[in-house]
């Protein structure tokens, strides 16, 4: 299978995968970008990877070309018995390629690994078509509303946003 966790020689491909899948003309090619949501290029930086790897209990995974190249990548963090999932995202020109879901499969496979119920995700709530993403992949939005984080290192909103909170339950069972 192409996915692996990612280690630290990956944050460079990872960040670069990041901006051009959220942010900038380039991501306006595949259906999951932010461009028209905050101004800028950047969606995250070096600095900010390197410690979200370094954050115990915490993974990324890698979604690998035939060429090695990471096209596809996720964020994983255990938060006692739910994992939260964060920065999925597929380069623009490998959308719809399936790579997302086995992305997410990945992701669950790891979560029953650690033991977690559940993972849980925030989605800013007016990307509708990516909740309904999603909910097809047996995600529901919990009622639970959380404010979007302002830094204008990573974006200027250009309406006011806020997140939902989507969550699915797992099985218990490990997977051998």
């Amino acid at each position: 299978m192409p996915i692996d966790f990612a280690d630290f020689t990956d944050i460079p491909a990872l960040v670069a995968l990041l901006d051009i899948a959220y942010r900038g003309e380039e991501s306006k090619k595949g259906w999951t970008s932010e461009a028209d949501l905050l101004l800028g290029n950047k969606r995250t930086d070096e600095t900010i990877v390197h410690e979200m790897m370094n954050t115990p209990g915490t993974a990324f995974l890698k979604y690998l070309n035939d060429q090695n190249n990471i096209e596809g990548c996720v964020f994983l963090q255990k938060n006692e018995n739910k994992l939260y999932l964060g920065m999925l995202c597929v380069s623009p020109s490998a959308q719809a390629k399936g790579i997302g879901k086995q992305l997410m499969e990945s992701a669950e496979l790891h979560a029953k690994n650690l033991h977690c119920i559940s993972i849980y995700m925030t989605v800013i709530s007016i990307r509708h078509e990516l909740i309904a993403w999603y909910e097809r992949k047996g995600y529901f939005k919990t009622g639970e509303k959380k404010p979007f984080p302002v830094d204008e290192r990573f974006g200027i909103p250009t309406q006011k946003l806020e997140f939902d909170i989507l969550e699915k339950n797992i099985q218990l069972s490990v997977i051998e």
